[in-house]
């Protein structure tokens, strides 16, 4: 059977494609405009690092939103119960070296993708706190402000390893790109890499 006409399976709302499309946006801005402001040789391409400070700034700020947002919708809230759900399972998929292979019968998420999950999310926090921090510096001793600046910094270089790594995931799985952008996966693509969750749906 080709894939075009083989029966798809929902997995994404809108809602939750639409705050993963945002949440994109926002982060890849946070970081370009970050990388324009961390090294004078790049900023030095703008001219002019207001600009430059003032979009990173706006960014900053809009990060919580489309979380906040997405709240409102019942599958957003579903999955995120999910991904906060921990199993032994889990721990096996980690553990294997076939952990692709369908053998563990995985939920709608597996554990890698928890994990990351978990740590964008924290990162995510981490980097808002520390921008109020240096947005409202005169409110803040010295110590403090540095300590938030340095934090800040290294958490974005770590932002920017685990993005890229993100993508050259999803680079390499594209059924998993079109179940994001489209809302749907194949059935047979469910069975081999989430095949709990497509018992789940089934039976629904």
């Amino acid at each position: 059977m080709s894939q075009s006409s083989e029966v798809l399976l929902p997995r994404f709302a809108r809602a939750e494609r639409w705050v993963h499309r945002t949440l994109g946006i926002l982060v890849g801005v946070l970081l370009v405009t970050g990388a324009f402001m961390f090294f004078p040789d790049l900023g030095s391409l703008i001219g002019n690092r207001q600009i430059v400070t003032t979009v990173h700034e706006v960014a900053g700020w809009l990060i919580p939103v489309p979380l906040l947002l997405a709240l409102g919708s019942r599958a957003f809230r579903a999955d995120a119960g999910r991904l906060n759900r921990f199993r032994p399972s889990d721990w096996d998929w980690l553990r294997s070296r076939d952990r692709r292979s369908g053998r563990i019968r995985v939920g709608k998420f597996n554990a890698g993708q928890k994990l990351n999950a978990s740590w964008t999310l924290g990162a995510l926090i981490v980097m808002f706190g520390t921008g109020m921090v240096m947005f409202w510096s005169s409110l803040f001793p010295d110590s403090l402000r540095t300590g938030a600046t340095f934090v800040h910094d290294w958490m974005a270089l770590a932002m920017a390893v685990i993005v890229l790594g993100h993508i050259w995931m999803a680079y390499n799985d594209s059924t998993a790109r079109a179940g994001m952008r489209t809302g749907s996966v194949p059935e047979s693509w469910a069975e081999r890499e989430h095949a709990e969750w497509a018992d789940e749906v089934r039976s629904r």
